[in-house]
């Protein structure tokens, strides 16, 4: 795969002139394979460059997809907040782990703005375990000395809280100060919540925003349905 994606960069003003964006599939589909077998080889050591190599491919197919449309191209990144806030003000880097948000944030400066979202309390759609099944779990309600705390404080349902700039709200008696961070992914595990979910971190380093809902409820997956006379490998079975 590593021949073959060297291959392809080779030609790459040839095969983009005359297939545009098919080009495009085949180049990213070849570093998928690339970066995936590097990925597995690393995760079965249980290193934290697994989670290094899988940000930075994150980041570097951003930049393949903003250099493929163009100078003025512009980019919606969706991800888990673990990504996409700016790692170097959580614990992550003590771990010595990097992630899309902070990745962004030096390649593209003031350009790159980060979101995060944060809840109290509601529902989650998660497992127990790494390949369990789905479940609809409730949300404990945040801890003490958490920023989801803080915000439940308010009284507020929603809100959208800027954070760039507001030195009078992020500063070291503020926002700024440390605090716990909840984050939950596609494992829950509320009986361990607090070893398992919460790490600290600086919310006005960490992001450039933060949209908050008090109480949430688990995403519900949409009705599927095959149609009639595909094999039943579709579409991955030609």
């Amino acid at each position: 795969m590593v021949r073959a994606l060297t291959e392809l960069l080779a030609k790459r003003n040839a095969y983009a002139e005359h297939d545009g964006e098919r080009f495009l599939d085949a180049e990213q589909n070849a570093r998928l394979i690339a970066s995936a077998e590097r990925y597995y080889r690393i995760m079965y050591y249980g290193s934290r460059a697994a989670w290094n190599l899988r940000d930075s491919h994150m980041f570097e197919t951003l930049k393949n997809l903003l250099a493929f449309y163009g100078p003025d191209s512009k980019a919606v990144i969706w991800a888990h907040n673990s990504h996409i806030g700016n790692a170097e003000a959580t614990e992550m880097a003590a771990r010595g782990e990097h992630n899309l948000g902070q990745l962004c944030r030096k390649a593209f400066g003031a350009q790159a703005y980060l979101v995060g979202f944060g809840t109290d309390n509601g529902t989650v759609a998660a497992a127990s375990e790494w390949d369990g099944p789905m479940e609809v779990k409730a949300v404990r309600p945040a801890l003490p000395d958490s920023y989801e705390r803080l915000c439940h404080a308010t009284g507020l349902a929603r809100f959208m809280l800027g954070l760039r700039g507001r030195e009078e709200l992020c500063g070291p008696a503020g926002l700024g100060k440390v605090r716990l961070e909840r984050a939950i992914g596609v494992i829950y595990r509320p009986e361990t919540e607090r070893a398992s979910h919460y790490f600290e971190a600086s919310l006005p380093q960490q992001f450039d925003e933060y949209v908050w809902f008090d109480s949430t409820r688990a995403v519900t997956p949409l009705e599927t349905a095959m149609i009639e006379g595909l094999p039943d490998t579709y579409p991955f079975g030609v």
